[in-house]
C-alpha cells in the first residue's frame, strides 16, 4: 500500500508536465520576459544623470502628469458608472438586456484607433456632440476633457466585468436581514453591499487606471498632442522619441511606465489574494 501511495503522489495531474512546463517557460520568456529585459538593457545604456535628465525634462513630466491625472479621473468615473451599470444588469430585467450586456465589451473588440477617430470627430466643434457642448462654451476634443472621455470609453468594461460576477453571487438574504434589523436602504448599501463589492471595485479601478496610463490609439487623435496645451500623453512622447531614433530615451520613459504598471499589478494581486482568503474563511 505504501508503494502504491508513493507512486500515486509522484504522478502529475497534467500528462507531460515537464514538456508543458518547458513550453510555458519558453513562451513566457519569448513573449514577455525578454522584451521587458530589453527595455531595461536599453535604458541602462544611459548614465544616471542622462536617465534623470530625460525623465525630468519638461515635456516628459507634463506627459506623465497628463496621463496619470486623466487616467485617474477616468478610472474614478468608471468606478461610479461601471458599478451602476453592473447593478442594473444584475438586479433588473428589461428588454434588450442581453444586447446591452454584450455592448459593454465593445471597447475590447473595437480597434482603439477607430474609437479615437470617432470620438474626436463626434466631439469636435463641427461634430454633433461638440456643437451641443459648444453652446455652453465647453470644448471637448483636443483638451484634457476629451482625453478623459476617451479613457472612460476604453476603461469602463474593466469595472463592469469585475463587479458583475460578485453582484451575481451576492446572496439577497443579507439585504433582507439588514432590512429586518431596521436598516435603511442607504445603510444596507453602505454596510452590507459595498464591503462585499469593495475588492472587485478596487480591482476594476486598478485595471482601468493601468490601461488608461498606457493608452495610445484612442487618445492620440482626440488629445491633439499639443505641447503648449499639455495634452501630450506618455505613449505619444515615447513614439515621438522612436521617430527620432532616440531609443535610449524612449526606453527610459518606458521603464518608468513599466515600474508604474508593476506597482499597479502588485496592488491588484494583493486585493485578489485578500478577497480569496476572505471567501475561504467564510
Amino acid at each position: 500500500m505504501s508503494r502504491v501511495t508513493r507512486k500515486t503522489k509522484k504522478r502529475s495531474v497534467i500528462p507531460g508536465f515537464h514538456l508543458t512546463l518547458g513550453i510555458t517557460i519558453a513562451m513566457l520568456s519569448v513573449l514577455i520576459l525578454i522584451p521587458l529585459a530589453s527595455v531595461l538593457v536599453y535604458a541602462l545604456k544611459l548614465s544616471p544623470s542622462e536617465f534623470w535628465e530625460v525623465i525630468l525634462s519638461e515635456n516628459v513630466l507634463y506627459a506623465f502628469r497628463t496621463s496619470i491625472c486623466c487616467a485617474f479621473i477616468a478610472a474614478v468615473i468608471n468606478v461610479i458608472f461601471g458599478t451602476m451599470i453592473a447593478w442594473v444588469l444584475v438586479r433588473y430585467q428589461f428588454p434588450f438586456k442581453r444586447l446591452l450586456d454584450g455592448l459593454i465589451e465593445l471597447p475590447f473588440a473595437l480597434p482603439t484607433a477607430v474609437a479615437g477617430i470617432t470620438l474626436s470627430k463626434m466631439y469636435s466643434s463641427s461634430g454633433m456632440m461638440g456643437k451641443f457642448f459648444g453652446n455652453f462654451g465647453i470644448e471637448v476634443s483636443y483638451t484634457h476633457l476629451g482625453l478623459t472621455l476617451a479613457l472612460v470609453f476604453i476603461g469602463i468594461p474593466f469595472v463592469v466585468r469585475a463587479v458583475q460576477p460578485v453582484l451575481e453571487k451576492l446572496d439577497p438574504q443579507f439585504e433582507e436581514a439588514s432590512y429586518m434589523l431596521g436598516a435603511t436602504r442607504f445603510e444596507t448599501f453602505r454596510r452590507v453591499i459595498i464591503p462585499e463589492l469593495r475588492p472587485a471595485i478596487l480591482t476594476g479601478f486598478g485595471l482601468a487606471f493601468a490601461r488608461g496610463i498606457g493608452e495610445y490609439g484612442s487618445v492620440i487623435y482626440i488629445s491633439g498632442n499639443s505641447a503648449k496645451e499639455h495634452t501630450q500623453v506618455v505613449s505619444y512622447v515615447i513614439m515621438q522619441k522612436l521617430n527620432y531614433l532616440d531609443y535610449s530615451s524612449a526606453t527610459a520613459i518606458a521603464l518608468v511606465m513599466l515600474i508604474i504598471s508593476f506597482i499597479l499589478l502588485f496592488f491588484i494581486n494583493v486585493i485578489q489574494i485578500r478577497q480569496a482568503r476572505r471567501v475561504n474563511d467564510v
